[in-house]
């Protein structure tokens, strides 16, 4: 018996059969690209994407954004006592000068931060880090020359690791109060570094070399703000024997309504 011929229309080439094959193609094209973005855990983008964020009337509220808000906070109770030591011990006018630009530019920050963590129900921290107050321990025990080069170091690299996180918020955050307290730290920050680099005691080599080995600085696991409109935070007294910033004050969670 002599073997049938294929039929017309029929196997993988047949018209149902390019279709079917088309349309798998289609479906691996956009899968592809979802699997391969996600296994990237390295990246910024899917760092980004694990961020806990709440909704809030200013806009999605994220965790990078609540660990700025954190940071505003912190560098100001530490570099405040900082700008007024300067003021007293520095043996330079330029040195003086950097102390009370840091001085004006935290105490307006401050009250920014104290305001946006309000309106956002954020908590805000009353007293410096470990390594705040490590970094204060050094400039009291300073004097003389020495402490003005401490001061213009110790100051200038912490103003860089901020620099970039406040450069990494502005670009991403969707939260418009955090928006807006992100320019005012820039242009805060900027000065700051730029004052303190006209002392003449920045040792820019050594400044290299701590901002490589040091590499972006730790986020501080700011909560998640409370969703519990009477709870009251407890907050711990500043530190600062010389400088103290009003305290921040305890607020109802943000509206979660869009």
């Amino acid at each position: 018996m002599r073997p049938r011929p294929p039929v017309k229309g029929r196997g993988i080439f047949s018209g149902t059969g390019v279709i079917v094959v088309g349309l798998t193609a289609t479906l691996a094209a956009l899968v592809f690209p979802v699997w391969s973005y996600a296994d990237r855990s390295g990246t910024t983008g899917a760092s980004v994407l694990s961020d806990q964020t709440v909704a809030t009337q200013y806009g999605p509220l994220s965790a990078l954004d609540r660990d700025f808000v954190t940071r505003v906070r912190l560098a100001g109770l530490w570099e405040l006592p900082a700008g007024q030591q300067a003021e007293e011990k520095g043996t330079t006018a330029a040195v003086r000068t950097a102390g009370q630009h840091l001085i004006d530019g935290h105490t307006f920050l401050d009250e920014r931060v104290r305001d946006v963590a309000a309106k956002l129900g954020l908590p805000l921290p009353n007293q410096p880090n470990a390594q705040q107050q490590q970094w204060l321990a050094t400039l009291n025990a300073a004097q003389g020359v020495d402490f003005d080069r401490e001061f213009a170091n110790i100051l200038r690299l912490a103003h860089g690791k901020v620099f970039t996180v406040v450069a990494q918020v502005r670009a991403t955050t969707q939260n418009s109060l955090v928006r807006a307290l992100a320019d005012d730290a820039n242009t805060t920050v900027l000065d700051h570094i730029k004052v303190l680099e006209a002392t003449g005691y920045v040792d820019f080599g050594e400044l290299a070399r701590d901002m490589a080995a040091t590499g972006a600085p730790a986020a501080t696991n700011s909560p998640v703000p409370a969703v519990d409109p009477g709870q009251v935070v407890p907050l711990a007294p500043s530190v600062s024997p010389t400088f103290t910033l009003p305290p921040a004050a305890s607020s109802p969670p943000p509206s979660t309504q869009p």
